[in-house]
């Protein structure tokens, strides 16, 4: 029975966007915060109003959103030393933007103090004091961050313990301890925090980054131990290693744990939040993070396959449904009768009607995959791979023969040319398209001959093109993967072509494209 309730507070609008690889429009952030406050997330940090025209737009604007369950916080640090708690400019900026709750970050390190402030230590606590009291005068709920607490502590533990009494002392709700170099094992992480909760009476929090590869696991720790609040950010973005991922951490406190982090009816929606997050910072999610990642739950090896479908709990420490992710079985030269017959089920086939014809479907795959094929992203490719091989596929077009002109005259922009010679519905078509690159002129002059035959044609665009090297030691005559995914309605279609000549290879993962588009499209009813 879950009974311990723990907050979560995501800081991904504001050390989040501190990740090098990361930056949000104002627009972004406005909608990743409704998204997070409909996920059930406590405490929003929208970022520093005092520091940035972006962040103080993103508080304006904010005013008018009507958060359901979330709380916004504004950050910012205590009170400089050259101005009194009511003049300081960096307090006002967060009183502006009239959030409910604020979250002040201030020295825990003796180090910062005498080296980053120049002030004395007391100086130091009467900052803390001074920023926190002002903050609670004026109606706020105050998060203290304790930035450096645990080196902090190793270095001074009594001056790091005084620095949280000040602030708790002045009112603040909640003191968090901040592993800012994000170096703490997790031994040491305990043994401080059970410390901490000896000496003070106020609900204590962490704040973890990970460089040593640990802020799960410390964050995880730290709960166990006695904390009840938790910062981090939605799929670990931040600066350097990036912060405790709260992606994993949820999880692992409310699936794995007896914690209560979001309700419960938005566990599920954990990996579509991960995913719309990489997609608004334009960032590839990452495919083997845990519970979320498009691998969390895949099967390759042909042992692993047969094991679970048996029974899941062979391979897999959850459901993946709990937390929106789903099973995948991957077919490749690993893979056994027990992989096929997983993932033609899951593709639609029935593929116990040809049971003569798995042995040669499994070999072919294994040779595929060893020329440099790979089928996990291009799913359409391995369906009519299969069809063709149990002969359920009927041929479109055929191609007798393409050839592509590159032309580069001095300074000007290169000319490409491609001419196709096919065989579409018992006849020659013979036809001619210039394009933007030699792929863009084969796509158009593909289409030129197939338009009369298939005028649905039209409905299908080409939205993503990669190509990938397969044996970088070959230099210029490496083999080519070229992955193609196109779209048709709110549908996709996902192919592969490989060879050494990149124009081949695109060929290849194009009328894969093509052809399965004419084999699944109704033109009378494009969204289906």
């Amino acid at each position: 029975m879950i009974n311990n309730k723990i907050q979560i507070f995501d800081t991904l609008l504001r050390d989040g966007t501190q990740s090098a690889e990361i930056s949000f429009s104002l627009e972004d952030k406005l909608r990743i915060a409704q998204e997070l406050d409909g996920f059930g997330i406590d405490y929003i940090e929208g970022g520093w109003p005092g520091s940035n025209p972006k962040d103080h737009l993103f508080f304006e604007q904010a005013k008018t959103i009507e958060f359901k369950h979330a709380k916004l916080v504004a950050f910012g640090s205590t009170r400089r030393a050259k101005y009194s708690a009511e003049k300081d400019p960096n307090l006002k900026a967060l009183l502006d933007a009239e959030t409910p709750a604020v979250a002040i970050f201030g020295k825990s390190w003796t180090l910062h103090v005498k080296k980053a402030l120049k002030i004395s230590l007391e100086d130091n606590i009467k900052l803390i004091s001074d920023s926190v009291a002002h903050l609670k005068k004026n109606g706020k709920e105050v998060i203290y961050d304790a930035e450096h607490f645990f080196d902090g502590y190793k270095n001074n533990p009594d001056y790091a313990l005084d620095t949280l009494l000040a602030a708790e002392a002045a009112g603040a709700d909640t003191l968090v301890l901040c592993d800012t170099n994000g170096g703490t094992q997790t031994l040491e992480l305990i043994r401080i925090v059970k410390k901490v909760l000896k000496s003070v009476k106020t609900p204590v929090g962490v704040h973890l980054h990970n460089d040593s590869d640990m802020a799960v696991a410390n964050t995880v720790a730290a709960v166990n131990a006695g904390c009840v609040h938790v910062q981090g950010t939605i799929n670990g973005y931040g600066e350097r290693c990036g912060n405790a991922n709260l992606c994993s951490v949820i999880p692992n406190l409310q699936v794995k744990g007896n914690y209560q982090c979001i309700p419960d009816d938005q566990i599920d929606q954990i990996t579509r939040i991960s995913h719309f997050i990489s997609e608004l910072a334009n960032l590839p999610p990452v495919n083997n993070m845990p519970f979320v990642g498009t691998s969390a739950f895949a099967h390759k090896g042909g042992i692993h396959v047969s094991a679970v479908m048996k029974d899941a709990t062979t391979y897999e420490h959850i459901k993946p449904e709990i937390v929106g992710n789903k099973r995948e079985v991957l077919l490749s030269d690993l893979s056994g009768i027990s992989n096929l017959v997983y993932k033609a089920d899951e593709l639609g086939f029935d593929i116990k009607k040809h049971i003569t014809k798995i042995p040669q479907i499994i070999r072919t795959l294994k040779q595929k995959e060893h020329d440099g094929y790979q089928y996990e992203g291009a799913e359409d490719s391995l369906k009519l791979l299969i069809k063709k091989i149990t002969g359920e596929w009927q041929s479109y077009f055929s191609l007798e023969g393409f050839r592509v002109l590159v032309e580069k005259e001095s300074t000007a922009t290169p000319r490409s040319e491609a001419t196709v010679r096919m065989l579409v519905n018992d006849q020659k078509e013979h036809t001619a398209a210039e394009g933007d690159g030699p792929v863009h002129a084969l796509d158009r002059a593909l289409r030129k001959a197939l338009r009369k035959f298939y005028p649905e044609i039209k409905l299908l665009r080409l939205i993503d093109y990669k190509v990938r090297v397969i044996n970088g030691n070959e230099a210029t005559g490496a083999k080519v993967r070229v992955l193609i995914e196109s779209a048709y309605g709110n549908k996709r279609i996902n192919t592969v072509g490989v060879s050494t000549n990149t124009d081949e290879a695109s060929w290849e993962a194009l009328t894969d494209s093509v052809s399965w588009f004419l084999h699944s499209v109704d033109p009378n009813n494009i969204e289906n």
